[in-house]
């Protein structure tokens, strides 16, 4: 049901007019320092609570650096409750293939209502938020998406993070994104609360088994031991959609983090090292994969 992997070789070529051979470039490595100065522009704006300043400059930020980094961006505007509402799509230049999508929201939680004081405070969403977008947007800089054999798209739903609360529902974007994409995606991966230092990513259990262990084989293959291959939660988050849909899809997602929901949620707690564990992971999986052998949602 997915596909088989292919390792990328880098083939010499010959001088012209000589019969010296040289290598092709290798391949920029996804540097989880950068991911982490990433989370730190976004922490720096505020809580980026849909209908607030620092959320509207969030999305902005995250459309300068897709364009910025050559990528298509757009928006894909809805509405809810009459606040008006976006996901952010940033589109790789491959051109043909099926259609791979990395998903993360670029929201944060309305109020800390895990807050042992009750302060009524919005999460700073350092993690939970920060992490997940820093993680796609750093693979926006280091992906090679010309020489993919598919199309890649990075999608930032909106309102993901509101469930619980008065008149909040959770996974907005991802909903409204799902419902209205007129292609069905060969797999959808969606990061999320990735930067905890003791980063443990276990199996999320309404994902795709199958997909979820191609990319915790990487993982285990390059020694990066936060991905746990054993059962863990299942979680109500942005690949629910999907698989609604029959669309293989899996949650990376680190759902021990004590400080989720909390104003403690900072800057403080999210790690270089794991948000380089994710994403040097995805980066490989990426491009070693070979979608055309999937036969897609049944």
């Amino acid at each position: 049901m997915v596909a088989a992997l292919i390792v990328l070789t880098w083939l010499a070529a010959c001088v012209p007019g000589g019969s010296v051979e040289t290598e092709a470039p290798a391949p920029v490595a996804f540097d989880g320092e950068r991911a982490r100065a990433i989370v730190a522009d976004q922490v720096a704006l505020g809580p980026r609570v849909p209908g607030t300043d620092a959320h509207a400059r969030a999305g902005e930020y995250i459309l300068a650096r897709l364009q910025a980094a050559g990528w298509q961006a757009d928006e894909q505007p809805f509405e809810d409750q009459g606040r008006r509402l976006r996901n952010l799509i940033g589109r790789g230049s491959a051109e043909g293939g099926p259609l791979v999508i990395l998903g993360a929201h670029y929201d944060s939680r309305p109020v800390a209502d895990r807050d042992e004081a009750g302060s009524g405070s919005p999460v700073p969403g350092a993690n939970d938020g920060a992490s997940g977008v820093a993680v796609l947007l750093e693979l926006a800089q280091v992906l090679p998406v010309e020489a993919l054999d598919y199309r890649l798209w990075l999608v930032f739903f909106d309102a993901e993070d509101g469930g619980g609360l008065a008149g909040g529902e959770w996974i907005l974007g991802s909903r409204y994104f799902a419902a209205a994409v007129q292609e069905s995606p060969a797999a959808v991966i969606v990061v999320d609360m990735v930067g905890d230092a003791d980063l443990q990513l276990y199996y999320e259990a309404r994902s795709d088994q199958a997909l979820a262990a191609q990319v915790w084989e990487t993982a285990a293959r390059l020694g990066h031991t936060g991905f746990i291959p054993q059962p863990g939660y299942s979680i109500l988050d942005d690949h629910v959609p999907f698989l609604e849909l029959g669309i293989p899809a899996i949650d990376i997602i680190d759902f021990d983090y004590p400080y989720w929901h909390t104003t403690e949620d900072t800057l403080d707690k999210v790690s270089a090292e794991s948000l380089e564990q994710v994403g040097r992971t995805l980066q490989i999986w990426l491009t070693e994969l070979d979608p055309a052998a999937w036969p897609g949602p049944e």
